[in-house]
């Protein structure tokens, strides 16, 4: 009941500015968060490591900084396989017009490797498309993919497969999809696939491109081959008590069928809802969600170091909330933490790197910087 009730809030929260006003009462006040079953986290190590990869996974933890991870790491008592990675950096996420960014230009300068305006998805300062990571990817003949936790016409899917010069035009995102050449994509958002208000259905024009449509879980775990297109919430998916492990499950589900190319492939794994509950001043869902994208960075990390040809990068497009560790006790799995607001603030962000090619990701850089490492690590 108590999940079902926080559903329902938060449901509610994002239709305006009732989020703000919780946040506003929650702002600067200590929260304490204990966690109730920590994990193991055991020492993971490429067995056999190529020389350079063949595949590359990228993953965002949405509105994550060193805060977030060092008090989710202090609630898992002095854990987390993020410490796995072999090299860290930190990354600058300001955008072209405003030091505080947003997903729209913050993920945009990942994916494409260039700064655009706040609010921009995927296209430049004049609105003209740009070329992304998966884009490249594909001219290499590798396959591609994006699996999320949120609606699939949010700012950070939208980055790498959407062009548009408002995060906010939803409709007109999502028709995106249909021609943006991605192999594999699991996300929310199904309720502008069909019933719109300009009459498509796009479910039905994503078959007649090509792709497989599942809309559950279940349906998707089926899938052995060929392009699939998962939508398996009309909105976003559940609260990580929930949804389980349904990010790791989806993002593994990815590898597998992104991985039948010999030629390799580009993965982005976004832990999508770490930015609601900043925004949301929410410390209680804030750290499930954080561990929830940790324990999927644990799979991956699995999945990586059997492979030894993947190069694997774990980063933030900004940080949510202004989260300031002020109290705890590691040994109890215990955090006390504050907010300073209920957007985002201007932190440099970290970036961890594990497999073939992680070197190039130590030092401080700008975030557009990352597609350009990745094309390196790639030798395209």
């Amino acid at each position: 009941m108590k999940v079902l009730i926080k559903y329902m809030l938060c449901s509610l929260l994002l239709l305006g500015g009732v989020a703000e006003i919780v946040a506003q009462d929650r702002r600067d006040k200590e929260q304490t968060y204990i966690m109730p079953a920590p994990y193991e986290v055991p020492k993971i190590q490429i067995k056999n490591p190529a020389k350079k990869p063949k595949n590359v996974i990228l993953m965002i933890g949405d509105g994550m900084s060193l805060m977030h991870i060092y008090s989710a790491w202090t609630a898992n008592k002095g854990k987390l396989f993020l410490e796995n990675a072999s090299a860290t950096g930190l990354s600058k996420t300001y955008c072209l017009d405003q030091l505080i960014t947003d997903s729209g230009a913050g993920g945009t300068a990942i994916a494409t490797g260039q700064k655009t305006k706040y609010h921009f998805v995927g296209v430049d300062s004049l609105g003209r498309p740009l070329t992304t990571i998966l884009d490249v990817a594909k001219a290499q003949g590798k396959s591609t993919g994006v699996a999320v936790t949120c609606r699939l016409w949010d700012a950070t899917p939208a980055d790498f497969c959407c062009h548009n010069t408002d995060r906010d035009a939803e409709e007109a995102i999502i028709a995106d999809y249909v021609t943006c050449g991605v192999d594999y994509v699991f996300g929310g958002g199904a309720k502008l696939f069909e019933n719109r208000t300009d009459g498509r259905n796009i479910f039905h024009e994503l078959k007649r491109a090509g792709y497989k449509t599942p809309r559950s879980w279940e349906e998707l775990a089926q899938m052995q081959s060929g392009r699939v297109f998962a939508v398996v919430d009309s909105v976003d998916t559940p609260l990580p008590a929930e949804r389980g492990d349904l990010l790791a499950r989806a993002s593994l589900k990815g590898i597998e069928l992104l991985s039948q190319n010999k030629e390799g492939f580009v993965l982005m794994i976004e832990g999508s809802q770490l930015d609601d509950y900043g925004h949301f001043n929410d410390l209680d869902l804030l750290m499930q969600e954080t561990h929830d994208f940790d324990k999927t960075v644990g799979r991956v990390l699995e999945w990586v170091a059997e492979d030894g040809e993947t190069l694997l990068i774990v980063t933030a497009d900004h940080e949510t909330g202004g989260l300031t560790l002020v109290g705890g006790n590691k040994d109890e799995g215990k955090i006390v933490c504050k907010f300073s607001t209920g957007g985002h603030s201007g932190v440099m962000v970290p970036v961890y790197a594990f497999g073939p090619g992680a070197e190039n990701f130590t030092g401080i850089y700008e975030n557009t910087d990352i597609f350009h490492k990745v094309r390196q690590a790639l030798g395209i």
